[in-house]
């Protein structure tokens, strides 16, 4: 158990922290130092050498903007510098350093997020910094986020966005396009153009 009646369950190698999660309540923590089978957005893969990651899952009440609030929180946990790509990704130095998904049940949701701590895939950031340490400041960050009132968790993630004010290319099932990331909607969606894109994967074009 954690602190305040949370319980966090620690493990040396699972196929994903989420499947573990996916059967625990609502406060449960799930850390495993590898995962066999991770994933992020769209079914792509999360690969990380065992050690080498933060890699936890949340369970939660649902939320609508779970993602934009656990990626606040993750933002603040990491440090300054550290920026977030619309809608989950978590960046350093216009590199990725780490992701979020959220899976929503009928009864909760369960918000993983990866985060390269000592090793990185090419291209990508790490953050060098203990895990131990990151997990102290990331679990009550993602408490107080997460329960944040939504104009709060809009306007601080408005703050922390890497996306909003850049050309983007946006890749949806049936189309793509290009345009200007103008703002977020009140549910999180992307302004492109006057346009609103609630999914689909974002591309920056230029800073």
């Amino acid at each position: 158990m954690g602190t305040d009646g949370i319980q966090v369950i620690r493990l040396v190698s699972v196929t994903s922290t989420q499947d573990v999660a996916r059967e625990l309540p609502i406060g449960s923590v799930v850390i495993a130092d590898h995962q066999t089978a991770g994933r992020g957005r769209l079914e792509h893969r999360w690969v990380a050498p065992p050690g080498t990651a933060l890699l936890v899952s949340f369970v939660l009440a649902s939320n609508p903007l779970l993602s934009l609030a656990a990626g606040v929180a993750a933002a603040e946990a990491c440090g300054k510098n550290v920026r977030l790509k619309w809608p989950n990704d978590i960046i350093l130095g216009g590199r990725k350093l780490g992701g979020i998904l959220v899976e929503v049940t009928p009864a909760k949701a369960i918000c993983g997020i990866g985060i390269n701590l000592t090793r990185a895939p090419p291209g990508a950031a790490r953050l060098n910094q203990p895990r131990d340490d990151l997990l102290e400041r990331l679990m009550p960050a993602v408490e107080r986020w997460c329960s944040a009132p939504p104009e709060q968790v809009l306007s601080r993630w408005r703050e922390l966005s890497d996306t909003l004010g850049r050309r983007v290319l946006v890749e949806l099932p049936d189309r793509s396009f290009e345009g200007l990331a103008q703002d977020i909607d009140v549910r999180g969606a992307l302004i492109v153009d006057g346009a609103v894109v609630s999914a689909g994967s974002v591309r920056h074009l230029s800073d």
